[in-house]
């Protein structure tokens, strides 16, 4: 091999190499940032949900929050919180992944709960927001969609996740009138003739 080919091929051997090792770093860091603080990041209410005391009507509420770590920087967790009117507590509808891997049989978690709770430190914004006697057919529509949600016991990175099931909820209640962005990754894991309206 000409001197010259050896020269060129080594130097595209070291650019490889370099890119590699780029590479590396780059994922040691991602991970490092994934992992570092999650167990003390807040769940603490924004407080943005209307206060049960204060406002006795029925609340339907869709919020969004910025995943943890370096995921939050293409993707969303988005979940629902409603309120019964004259209810003291909002219920919340989500799913989660790791419930699975901490031995729950259902990705879905139906809680009453903090509405409005950051997401590991992510203050969520509110997507949607429908209150008084126009929530009212709605917060039980809802809660039926969600008992009929057929990916309960599967999650995947890609679908079906958690928005997977907001894209359910979505077709499912179309009163919500709610529109998923690019950033709700998961949400084309259903196409509209897979869901059941109420």
């Amino acid at each position: 091999m000409p001197w010259h080919a050896q020269h060129i091929l080594v130097r595209f051997l070291k650019a490889v190499l370099y890119c590699i090792l780029c590479l590396l770093i780059f994922f040691t860091i991602l991970v490092i940032w994934d992992f570092t603080g999650f167990s003390s990041a807040s769940r603490s209410s924004a407080g943005i949900a209307p206060d049960p005391e204060q406002y006795p009507d029925a609340v339907v509420q869709v919020y969004a929050a910025e995943l943890w770590g370096w995921r939050g920087l293409f993707a969303d967790h988005i979940w629902i919180a409603t309120k019964q009117k004259n209810a003291d507590t909002y219920t919340v509808y989500e799913v989660i992944g790791w419930r699975l891997s901490d031995g729950h049989d259902s990705a879905l978690r139906i809680a009453h709960d903090i509405p409005d709770r950051k997401w590991y430190d992510a203050v969520p914004r509110v997507l949607v927001t429908i209150s008084g006697e126009t929530a009212e057919p709605i917060v039980e529509h809802i809660h039926r969609a969600a008992l009929r949600y057929p990916y309960e016991k599967e999650y995947s990175a890609f679908g079906p996740n958690s928005n997977t099931f907001i894209a359910w909820m979505a077709c499912s209640v179309p009163e919500l009138n709610l529109t998923l962005s690019n950033r709700a990754i998961g949400k084309r894991y259903i196409q509209k003739e897979g869901c059941s309206e109420q």
